[in-house]
């Protein structure tokens, strides 16, 4: 019975791991050891920052919504808290996209907000 020698399949597993590894420094991407280790933690940064990056552009969105609304008197919370009252169904990606590229369309929501939620009383400062 004649012998199977492995040089085919292994350059093919070794050819995958190099290609993955491309545009990696040093031994990372012309070291079948060293490159096997890199691509695989590559490949556990890319699949925990899939879902990070979906935290980090709602923080964006809310960040760039309260920087919004500050001219009008209003803070972020205040601002969400009116327009679930004023039954506006906005989610934030689309309001700041609005607060940036449409100003006039923005201030308009801005004031239907301000109108479902009650004006602040003021309350009496104690003087001692």
């Amino acid at each position: 019975m004649s012998r199977v020698k492995r040089g085919v399949t292994a350059h093919a597993k070794h050819k995958k791991v190099y290609k993955a590894a491309k545009g990696f420094y040093g031994r990372r991407k012309n070291t079948i050891r060293v490159a096997k280790q890199a691509v695989e933690k590559a490949g556990q940064y890319a699949f925990r920052d899939r879902k990070r990056k979906k935290r980090t552009f709602r923080a964006l969105w809310i960040q760039r919504l309260n920087a919004a609304v500050r001219p009008f008197g209003l803070n972020y919370s205040r601002f969400i808290d009116g327009l679930t009252k004023s039954g506006l169904n906005l989610d934030r990606k689309v309001l700041s996209d609005i607060a940036i590229n449409e100003p006039a369309a923005f201030a308009a929501i801005v004031e239907k907000v301000k109108a479902a939620i009650p004006a602040p009383a003021e309350t009496p400062r104690a003087t001692a």
